[in-house]
């Protein structure tokens, strides 16, 4: 499956400056005025993954193939844009199709941007009324006696996400892609000098999930070799980039998980959601495996990596042969077998 994320806030926040960082090259153009970005720019990251080098070690394979997440960078956000001011329209269309939004809040001071003040939460209350906005359009268009709690609690401010939803609600929700129903993240984009205080920063969002960044720096970053790079964080009192915590982050708002394939052709990360069956995770690496299904060969990560290998793990009896209702849990190597 393939995780879509969102990157919004309003201008000059800095989502450019992150999703450069993000996809290692400048296909956004940043600059210090308003609708910098008039379409939206997508970059596909490879989520970084320790195991697969570990794997491709093990079975002799060049070919090493992470799991990867698509980042759509949106048009900033203006007061209005729920009734078209600025690029309102197409901002709230492209928001409808990803998984995940972050909220890029700025943090920080530059004599670049035209926008004055620094206030991430009251940053968030102008976007997060835009969405609630044009929620409430999209609602009272429907006719459906089944939406009255939702129109309630969005003409109340309160967003989709924050109601306990029916099944039957959910079923009435679900094809209307509300954008407050979404799962969300905060990145407080923050400058150089309040890197070492990151943890502290993000304390200061009570009930928000938070990654405090420093986008500038992160940028910076690309440009170091692995081993300065592990050094220059350290030295920052950080235990990993903020690209890194923020990907793994959405991974866990989703409640995603990547299993492994391995063998002398490629090792490969491969993306599902926890608790997802065999049948449907053979699914994922082709349609036609759903139903040609037969068995899973399953061994947990560390008994392959402590048997080296497939042979030798089947030699101990750690390799399992599981059925149609096995549920991932995303720590295992997998062989298929299909008809």
């Amino acid at each position: 499956m393939s995780l879509s994320v969102g990157i919004i806030g309003l201008p000059n926040a800095g989502k450019s400056t992150l999703f450069n960082a993000l996809i290692q090259k400048q296909q956004a153009l940043m600059a210090s005025y308003p609708f910098a970005t008039i379409e939206p720019n997508v970059g596909v990251v490879p989520v970084e993954d320790e195991r697969l080098a570990v794997l491709a070690k093990i079975v002799a394979t060049d070919k090493i193939v992470p799991a990867t997440v698509k980042f759509v960078d949106i048009a900033g956000l203006v007061k209005g844009a729920a009734t078209g001011e600025g690029l309102g329209n197409k901002f709230l269309a492209h928001i409808r199709e990803v998984d995940l939004i972050v909220h890029v809040l700025r943090d920080f001071h530059s004599a670049d941007v035209v926008q004055t003040g620094v206030d991430p939460k009251s940053d968030y209350e102008t976007v997060k009324t835009e969405l609630i906005l044009a929620d409430l359009a999209t609602v009272v268009k429907q006719k459906e006696k089944g939406l009255e709690r939702v129109l309630q609690a969005l003409e109340q401010g309160k967003e989709v996400r924050e109601l306990e939803l029916t099944d039957a609600e959910e079923d009435l929700v679900k094809p209307l892609f509300l954008l407050t129903s979404k799962p969300v993240l905060f990145v407080i984009n923050i400058d150089e000098s309040q890197i070492k205080n990151t943890a502290v920063i993000e304390q200061q969002f009570p009930g928000w999930e938070v990654v405090a960044i420093c986008a500038k720096m992160e940028t910076e970053l690309i440009e170091f070799e692995a081993s300065e790079r592990t050094a220059y964080l350290k030295e920052q009192g950080l235990f990993d980039t903020g690209l890194n915590r923020l990907v793994k982050k959405a991974y866990d708002k989703l409640g995603l998980v990547s299993f492994l394939t391995a063998g002398k052709i490629e090792v490969r990360a491969w993306t599902v959601k926890v608790g997802t069956l065999a049948p449907e995770a053979a699914g994922v690496i082709h349609t036609d495996f759903t139903k040609k299904f037969i068995k899973a060969n399953v061994v947990d990560y560390d008994k392959f990596v402590l048997a080296n290998g497939w042979q030798n793990a089947r030699a101990k009896g750690w390799v399992k042969s599981e059925g149609k209702d096995y549920q991932f849990k995303g720590d295992e190597v997998v062989e298929f077998a299909v008809a």
